[in-house]
């Protein structure tokens, strides 16, 4: 990336915005003064003048901004002080291990195993109506992950629970709770760039002949919902949970995980997103992680916490966090989780903005992070709370949002 060249451009488009504006403000004065009688000719002659000039300006103007924002949209957010340095995400760092992994006296199946005993996975069904990487669904375990969804509302819709996660990590925020929204599935071109998340638009769906996409993450539509809005500092923070069916391509990914629901075209997602002050927005960040490990420790599910390198934070992140979860079948950890701090990367681009009590406008900072990926938690749990005849224990937490039941 040239930043040199990027400063190069943005000072000749300010040179010639403010050529154009003072063109334009005087080919106003000159046709206010037309209409007040016959003009004079060199009034003539200076307002076809000025006319010629926009004209050649504004082409120039047009070429010098284009080239700037295709070079201005290539920076990424600046990595906070204490993000890792690293060229892979071999060089994440993990930060905390959580969890005392289960012992079996059988050797644990994976959850493709387990439920294709059960009859709770149909790929191949799936795949001759819609191809590879889908999935129905079935019987008890549908149960199951509508009563992660009814945990998950319950838990970050109590302020008494986010009072608990801000003691334990000390924070300074708001135990203001998260609002449920059901977000639209679709998103036009302009939103999904400025939230800097269309790319790489091969792990994208677009809807032939639309200006659509169909989103591939809830955070898509919820953190594009306010472009353009100033909030009010009383109003702050704006907490969301979304919930929503998502769509990705999986590209690159040909022959991986291809047994079970690990990595499918089309997931069900729980994601929370806020807007914050910037003073606020990193104590915002290490909630929403806190709240990852509130939800995976309730379900007492083994896990490791990462902090992501440079490499793997993503474009328009300044910090991000990732859970893993131990998954006995794969006997290895496998991720679950992430958490993404933008600070006022993504709001400069959407002009999502606040106006302070004191009248001054600035930018909102952002965040977002997975409650739960409704599949991989539906896996972690399979596969935890597993019986050697392929039944599951229900973690207790959830057993309330099951008719009671204990074991499925």
């Amino acid at each position: 990336m040239d930043l040199d060249e990027v400063i190069r451009l943005d000072s000749e488009r300010v040179k010639l915005q403010q050529e154009l504006d003072t063109l334009r403000a005087r080919k106003n004065e000159i046709s206010a003064s037309m209409g007040k009688g016959k003009p004079e000719p060199a009034v003539l002659e200076e307002a076809k003048s000025v006319k010629e000039k926009i004209q050649a300006i504004e082409p120039e103007y047009d070429r010098v901004e284009s080239e700037f924002l295709a070079l201005y949209k290539k920076i990424p957010n600046i990595p906070t002080a204490d993000t890792p340095i690293g060229l892979t995400e071999e060089e994440n760092v993990v930060v905390k291990q959580w969890g005392k992994i289960r012992e079996f006296t059988f050797t644990p199946k994976n959850h493709a195993e387990i439920a294709a005993i059960r009859g709770w996975i149909d790929k191949d069904r799936a795949a001759n109506v819609a191809g590879a990487r889908f999935a129905y669904l079935m019987g008890d375990l549908v149960r199951l992950q509508f009563a992660l969804i009814q945990f998950v509302m319950d838990s970050l819709g109590d302020s008494s629970v986010l009072d608990q996660v801000i003691a334990e990590n000390n924070l300074k925020v708001s135990n203001k709770p998260f609002t449920p929204v059901l977000p639209p599935y679709m998103i036009k071109t302009a939103p999904y760039d400025a939230m800097d998340r269309l790319e790489p638009r091969e792990e994208r769906y677009k809807i032939e002949g639309e200006d659509l996409w169909l989103q591939g993450s809830a955070e898509h539509v919820l953190g594009s919902m306010h472009a353009g809005e100033i909030f009010s500092e009383a109003d702050m923070p704006v907490r969301y949970l979304g919930y929503a069916t998502s769509f990705r391509g999986e590209a690159g990914t040909y022959g991986k995980d291809m047994e079970g629901i690990i990595r499918m075209h089309q997931f069900d997602k729980l994601e929370m997103e806020s807007f914050s002050t910037a003073e606020t927005s990193h104590d915002e960040h290490l909630l929403f992680a806190g709240l990852q490990e509130y939800l995976m420790q309730s379900l007492e599910i083994p896990y490791q916490k990462l902090q992501k390198c440079t490499f793997d934070i993503g474009k328009p992140n300044a910090k991000g966090s990732d859970i893993e979860a131990w998954l006995p079948g794969q006997g290895k950890y496998r991720e679950t989780h992430t958490a993404d701090y933008m600070s006022d990367y993504q709001a400069r681009r959407l002009q999502t903005r606040v106006r302070r009590t004191s009248g001054e406008v600035e930018l909102i900072h952002t965040n977002d992070a997975t409650a739960f990926a409704c599949g991989r938690a539906l896996v972690a749990i399979m596969e935890n709370y597993q019986n050697e005849d392929a039944t599951i224990n229900v973690p207790k937490v959830l057993q309330k949002y099951i008719g009671g039941k204990e074991r499925i």
